[in-house]
């Protein structure tokens, strides 16, 4: 039956979430429309993701939610945009499918869906630095929408900020691809803040030395500054 895969607790964990990314909707939603849109965005994606899990344990819907909020919060994008972030994986990695999206929600949130899609498909893993320019080039130019990019930059911005559950040599592959092609596409589009917290969390998994170095003066400066 619809929803047997979901536990007690899961049910929980999600309506947390999904409670806080409603509270973040209020910026953007101006009417029942706005608000329906997004709502049955969730219940398609809740539906889809049914029964998956993430590497942590957690019920994979608990991504797009996250990945919807930073969409709002740190990138600034609209209603279509929030839609497209919850419906994001649903192509990929459920049996919905772009045409049944298209009729559901309009030609303009499967655009989006479809090149997040793509890109994803795409692997950029084990670049030569040389090579990362065209690859970041070409990244560009296959999302006509520059939503579409700053939905992936959300998308990965997520995934680096829970990569600790991944597997050391994932860490270290998506850390590096991280570096040479994302933030220096958030750099591009202005979005610093995005650009240097994925430069930490790349870091964190390149070089951790170097990382936990640089968190002790951040936080030793922060102590002598609180002394004054």
């Amino acid at each position: 039956a619809y929803g047997m895969d979901y536990t007690a607790e899961d049910e929980k964990l999600i309506k947390e979430k999904w409670d806080d990314l409603l509270y973040s909707c209020t910026k953007i939603c101006k009417n029942d429309e706005d608000w329906n849109f997004i709502k049955r965005a969730f219940f398609l994606a809740k539906e889809a993701h049914q029964g998956v899990r993430r590497r942590s344990g957690e019920p994979y819907l608990l991504h797009p939610i996250a990945v919807a909020k930073i969409v709002i919060e740190e990138i600034g994008l609209g209603v279509k945009s929030v839609v497209a972030s919850l419906l994001h994986d649903v192509v990929e990695d459920t049996n919905v499918k772009l045409d049944s999206l298209k009729s559901e929600f309009g030609p303009d949130v499967a655009h989006l869906v479809d090149g997040v899609t793509k890109l994803t498909r795409i692997s950029f893993s084990s670049v030569e630095e040389q090579q990362a320019e065209n690859l970041r080039k070409m990244f560009l130019a296959m999302a006509k929408d520059i939503r579409v990019i700053m939905i992936k930059l959300a998308d990965r911005l997520h995934n680096m900020r829970t990569a600790k559950y991944w597997s050391p040599e994932k860490q270290k592959e998506k850390a590096r691809e991280t570096m040479d092609i994302y933030a220096p596409i958030a750099q591009r589009l202005g979005i610093s803040k995005i650009k240097v917290e994925l430069d930490d969390l790349s870091l964190k998994y390149l070089e951790p030395e170097a990382y936990y170095d640089l968190v002790k003066n951040v936080n030793m400066k922060r102590e002598e500054r609180q002394a004054f």
